[in-house]
């Protein structure tokens, strides 16, 4: 078999000369370059696993964080609701209030007004019989040309009067 070899250019010692070179250089290649160059690597390796569960990491932080800010929003909206409704109901109150106070000074005013038209009617009732007693004691002095009692006759007026006031009312 090596005699084949040997026809076909294959020189033996010089083979074995380069394969103990090769695994010379292969073993310092191994322990000066492979182990540091796999360290090296590994680093990385280490630093990108390391990079891909820290992004994982701020993905599943910034999730919750998303969540918590929908759930304050959500809060917020059903918050702002409640004070929308609140200020609704505020304000029906408040309408209410100055409804009820308004009808109130209304019903104030009305009565005060009637008030003061009976007092100016009894005003004007008594100040129409004044005028119609002295004009009835006058229109008496001149059919009997002389003067009567002025009191007695307003009494007497009064009397007359307030039987037909009574009268008129019943």
């Amino acid at each position: 078999m090596w005699a084949a070899l040997e026809a076909l250019g294959f020189n033996t010692p010089v083979f074995l000369a380069q394969l103990i070179n090769f695994i010379i250089l292969f073993g310092l290649l191994y322990l000066v370059a492979y182990k540091p160059i796999m360290r090296i690597l590994d680093g990385r390796s280490q630093k990108v696993r390391e990079s891909m569960e820290q992004t994982e990491h701020i993905k599943q932080q910034a999730e919750r964080a998303e969540a918590e800010v929908a759930r304050q929003i959500e809060a917020a909206g059903k918050e702002g609701q409640e004070l929308v409704a609140r200020a609704a109901r505020t304000g029906e109150e408040i309408k209410k209030q100055a409804q009820q106070e308004a009808r109130q000074e209304g019903e104030a005013l009305i009565a005060r007004a009637r008030a003061e038209i009976q007092h100016e009617r009894d005003e004007a009732i008594g100040e129409l019989r004044e005028e119609f007693a002295g004009l009835t004691i006058m229109a008496a002095e001149k059919v009997v040309e002389r003067s009567l009692d002025k009191k007695a006759h307003r009494e007497l007026i009064d009397r007359v009067l307030e039987e037909s006031d009574v009268l008129k009312r019943g």
